[in-house]
C-alpha cells in the first residue's frame, strides 16, 4: 500500500486553505479563525513526509503573505518554525492517539502566536487583540475532524486508484 498522496489533494488542499485566509468574516469571529494553513501543514508533514517539508512550508507562507497582505515572509518563517517542530517530533506525534494529536497542535499553533506577536511587537504594532488567542482553541477543536475527513479522502482516492 502506497503512502504517496494524490497531488491535487495534497496542493489543492493548501491552495483552498489560503483562500480561507481571506473570506471575509465578521469583526469578532475573524480573530478567533484558525489557521488552517498551519494545520494542514501539520496533516501533511505527519502523513506524506517526503513530500511536504520546510521548503513546502515556507513557500506556502509566502503564498499566504501574498494573499493575506501581511508583511512579506512572516507566515513564511511562522510556518517554518512549525514545520521543523513537526518534522522533529514526528515520530512520537504520528502515533499519539487523536486528542493527544489535538493537544499537539494546539502546543504549536500557540507558539504560531507568540511567534506572530514578538513579530507584531518588534515592527512596533503593539499588543494584537485578545481574540487572536482564540484561533489555537478553534483549531484545538478542529483538529480531530480535519485530521479524519483528509484521511478518509486519502483512502477514497487510494481505493478508487487501485479500482483504475
Amino acid at each position: 500500500m502506497t503512502r504517496t498522496p494524490s497531488s491535487w489533494l495534497l496542493y489543492g488542499s493548501l491552495a483552498a486553505s489560503l483562500l480561507v485566509l481571506v473570506v471575509p468574516l465578521p469583526t469578532g469571529v475573524d480573530l478567533a479563525r484558525p489557521y488552517l494553513l498551519a494545520m494542514l501543514l501539520c496533516y501533511w508533514m505527519l502523513e506524506a513526509p517526503d513530500h511536504v517539508g520546510l521548503g513546502i512550508a515556507f513557500i506556502a507562507g509566502l503564498a499566504a503573505d501574498l494573499v493575506s497582505g501581511t508583511l512579506l515572509g512572516e507566515q513564511a518563517l511562522r510556518l517554518v518554525v512549525l514545520a521543523f517542530l513537526v518534522q522533529r517530533f514526528r515520530a512520537r506525534l504520528r502515533f499519539f492517539p487523536l486528542w493527544q494529536q489535538a493537544l499537539a497542535v494546539f502546543a504549536l499553533l500557540l507558539n504560531d502566536r507568540l511567534i506572530a506577536l514578538a513579530i507584531a511587537l518588534a515592527r512596533g504594532d503593539g499588543m494584537p487583540p485578545w481574540g487572536t488567542w482564540l484561533s489555537p482553541v478553534v483549531g484545538f477543536a478542529l483538529w480531530p475532524w480535519l485530521f479524519l475527513l483528509l484521511d478518509e479522502l486519502r483512502l477514497r482516492l487510494r481505493e478508487r486508484e487501485r479500482g483504475n
